[in-house]
């Protein structure tokens, strides 16, 4: 039984650790001609993972913390498609595009706001620069089910698309209305059985709780309609309001939004609901089906984590494309260009829309390494650690493990000398628990507009 009178002193601010370190530390002190070399000098043994910005939406919803461009013009969703053309032909120059391909996922915006036959000549133009896709690839796009249609649908299948994530978020109206994104159950539900009738053996659905207006009585009523939907998956994200960082989030009045017992006894029931329902936690916002590969990931020990959420698809370098999009080496992240204007510019001379990133130091890299474990499989193992980087752990780390002794006193985690595991209330915690390894929070913790809060 989790014990959630433990949760509510630990809301505070925090990193979700999609990478380590954080993209506050990417900086465009990176040079581009380091970035260059960095992708010509990548193991051409290593796997592909690629992503896709495809960053329109037609209006704003107004929790989405997504680098999204309002438009409804089709000459500027045309333009960006011939520039994505041209920075993959640059990309080309500089990448072994014959490397094996084992991930790619569409994001966004609203990828699906492009039509079947825009959709069309993105994907034969990724799978002609990149022709060697894995037969047994995750293919996944992101999906608002207000903008898909069977042409569409069909395209993704055919392309060989396997895996789609619905955008539900909450289904009460009043809670839709305030975070201006109306979406009836009827159109999810259609939405889904496009999915299912062309074969996309993997649909996920989201949901978040901490929007306006949402009680655990509304949030009962969501999620006893997501399930009807039965999918594979479900993400159930805590709403991180940072208005200081996304404009949009300001038009939610703050004075609507549940406090953070309330989120409690949402996340409570929910973790009661979905598991009594047969699915599975994974991670501190997932919940598999248990035939589902995150979920045999995790028991391995073998689940990962980077900008795209939790993944099995490890040991992979990604490559990010398009606007505002993240890639990652082995030893470094990069950012595109955020600004169109400035993103065009860079590719119209010649130039990959490279903005930014960090270049990992061997600190950077051990505290990753734990951070990482820590947050996909919730147990680091301290010899295999100390094999991998020839170091003794407990020494390396001897502040971190003195602040983690209030989670050991409250039995949220357990250190041996072996392992660091923690319980399973101590996995809803996961981001309070890593946050003594990274050594950038003391420069971030004075701000409290840095990072949403981890409750």
């Amino acid at each position: 039984m989790l014990d959630f009178s433990k949760f509510l002193k630990y809301s505070k601010p925090g990193p979700r650790y999609t990478s380590y370190p954080t993209a506050l530390e990417f900086s465009s002190e990176y040079a581009y001609d380091t970035y260059i070399q960095k992708l010509e000098s990548q193991d051409p043994k290593r796997p592909l993972s690629l992503y896709f910005h495809l960053p329109f939406c037609r209006n704003a919803c107004y929790f989405c913390g997504c680098n999204v461009v309002f438009t409804s013009k089709e000459d500027k969703m045309l333009r960006y498609i011939d520039y994505l053309k041209r920075e993959l032909e640059i990309l080309s120059k500089h990448l072994d595009v014959k490397r094996e391909v084992i991930q790619m996922h569409f994001g966004g915006g609203t990828p699906t706001f492009f039509s079947a036959p825009q959709l069309k000549v993105i994907i034969d133009e990724i799978k002609s620069v990149f022709p060697n896709f894995a037969k047994d690839a995750e293919i996944s796009c992101e999906i608002d089910p207000r903008h898909i249609d069977e042409d569409q649908m069909k395209v993704m299948s055919e392309a060989g698309f396997n895996r789609v994530s619905f955008g539900i978020q909450d289904f009460n109206e009043k809670v839709q209305v305030a975070v201006h994104r109306v979406q009836p159950y009827d159109v999810t539900k259609k939405a889904m059985d496009l999915a299912r009738k062309y074969n996309m053996h993997s649909v996920n659905t989201d949901l978040i709780y901490g929007l306006p207006y949402q009680t655990l009585e509304t949030f009962k009523e969501t999620l006893e309609l997501a399930l009807t939907l039965d999918p594979d998956r479900f993400a159930v994200f805590n709403y991180a309001h940072v208005p200081w960082m996304k404009k949009t989030m300001r038009k939610i009045d703050e004075t609507t939004l549940p406090t953070p017992d309330v989120k409690l006894e949402i996340m409570q029931y929910t973790i009661d609901f979905l598991t009594s329902h047969g699915y599975k936690m994974v991670g501190m916002d997932h919940f598999a089906k248990p035939e589902d590969e995150l979920f045999k990931a995790i028991k391995k020990g073998e689940l990962h984590r980077n900008f795209q959420g939790y993944t099995t698809k490890g040991g992979a370098d990604l490559i990010g494309v398009g606007l505002t999009s993240i890639g990652e080496g082995v030893d470094s992240y990069n950012q595109n260009f955020k600004d169109m204007k400035l993103y065009e510019e860079a590719i119209d001379a010649g130039r990959l829309p490279f903005e930014r990133g960090v270049v990992l130091t061997q600190d950077d890299l051990i505290r990753q390494y734990v951070i990482m474990e820590l947050m996909s499989n919730f147990k680091l193992d301290i010899k295999r650690f100390e094999k991998e980087f020839n170091l003794v752990f407990k020494e390396y780390f001897t502040d971190a493990l003195e602040e983690l002794k209030i989670f050991e006193e409250e039995e949220l985690i357990t250190v041996s000398d072996d392992f660091i595991e923690c319980s399973e209330t101590g996995t809803l915690l996961i981001r309070n628990i890593s946050m003594p390894f990274d050594a950038y929070m003391k420069k971030h913790k004075a701000n409290k507009k840095t990072f949403s809060k981890t409750i």
